[in-house]
């Protein structure tokens, strides 16, 4: 049986830290389709693991606030600028 589009990512998270974008490239998805799926892995990991989240950083301020962290923001509310990097996921 083959797995599917969420036991992939979950099990990709398991093995290495990676982004959004990196998790796109490997399963060759859009990436805000990346998101949703992100969305439910993070609820279904049960109590024996964690579902962690490196949150988005602003590269010109060092925000990192964001409210919602597993979803990619498009600019900083602190300085407003467009240049910030993606949360990472980890299961560990």
């Amino acid at each position: 049986m083959e797995s599917t589009t969420r036991q992939r990512i979950a099990e990709s998270l398991r093995e290495s830290p990676a982004t959004a974008s990196e998790i796109a490239v490997d399963l060759a998805l859009p990436t805000p389709t990346v998101y949703d799926h992100l969305e439910h892995v993070s609820r279904s990991v049960d109590g024996e693991e964690e579902f962690l989240v490196s949150p988005p950083v602003c590269r010109d301020c060092g925000f990192d606030g964001f409210d919602d962290p597993v979803n990619e923001p498009s600019r900083c509310p602190e300085c407003k600028h467009e240049r910030v990097d993606e949360p990472a996921f980890v299961i560990r």
